[in-house]
């Protein structure tokens, strides 16, 4: 099981400190190995410093944690994942929300952020982790045989689910929130390291503002809104 609890160092996006920390927590034991292939390369082939000083770059580029800028509004739905939207259509979700959603989903490619956001304030009443394969998250079938999280969000009387999608090359998801933990809107639930998907489930009446082939960013793009009360 790769699914793994972690304590969040920091949810202020304007907080450079704290999101620093987040990717330092995230990348030191990527950075401790690729700085020791460093030293033993410079003292044997310094010819070969070159990689891993690259890879220390990229890794640090790809655990980034930018500001986002959350947009206010209680029935607003934010984008969960940094990415292209490759499909938005209407399914019966059976494990959370029990009847007619629209899923939207989200490609993330490896140079996008990788860090989940909440799409919604409430609570998270549903956890749930699924073993699986590998295949390239931009396959239609990805969904419904890769590792997989499940995260459900009750905002007001609505259910909202999350879903951390493993790729290919991404074969590790952290998830940060338990069940019984009250969320902000583009609050940090988690990250999916490297190439990957994340689906959005949200409520059939909820008015859209995106479309297939949109880019999105965790956080700060509207989705659409929640019906009103």
């Amino acid at each position: 099981m790769r699914e793994e609890g972690y304590r969040l160092v920091s949810n202020n996006n304007s907080n450079l400190p704290g999101r620093a920390a987040l990717t330092l927590k995230l990348t030191w034991h990527y950075l401790l190995l690729l700085t020791g292939l460093l030293v033993v390369f410079y003292y044997t082939a310094p010819i070969l410093m070159l990689l891993p000083a690259l890879l220390i770059i990229f890794t640090i580029y790809f655990f980034r944690n930018p500001k986002r800028n959350i947009p206010p509004g209680k029935n607003l739905i934010l984008s969960p994942a940094d990415g292209v939207i490759m499909d938005i259509d209407e399914v019966y979700e059976d494990k959370f929300i029990k009847g007619r959603a629209i899923r939207v989903n989200i490609f993330l490619s490896l140079f996008n952020v990788h860090i989940n956001r909440s799409p919604v304030p409430g609570e998270v009443k549903y956890r749930h982790y699924r073993p699986g394969k590998f295949i390239p998250a931009f396959k239609s079938h990805a969904s419904e045989i890769n590792e997989k999280n499940y995260i459900g969000i009750e905002n007001q009387s609505y259910k909202i689910m999350v879903c951390q999608i493993t790729g290919f090359i991404a074969r590790r998801i952290k998830c940060w929130v338990d069940e019984g933990k009250k969320l902000a809107g583009g609050e940090i639930i988690g990250i999916i390291k490297f190439g990957s998907g994340t689906e959005l489930f949200i409520p059939v009446e909820s008015g859209l503002m995106v479309k297939k082939g949109d880019r999105v960013r965790a956080g700060e793009t509207i989705i659409g809104a929640l019906p009103p009360d």
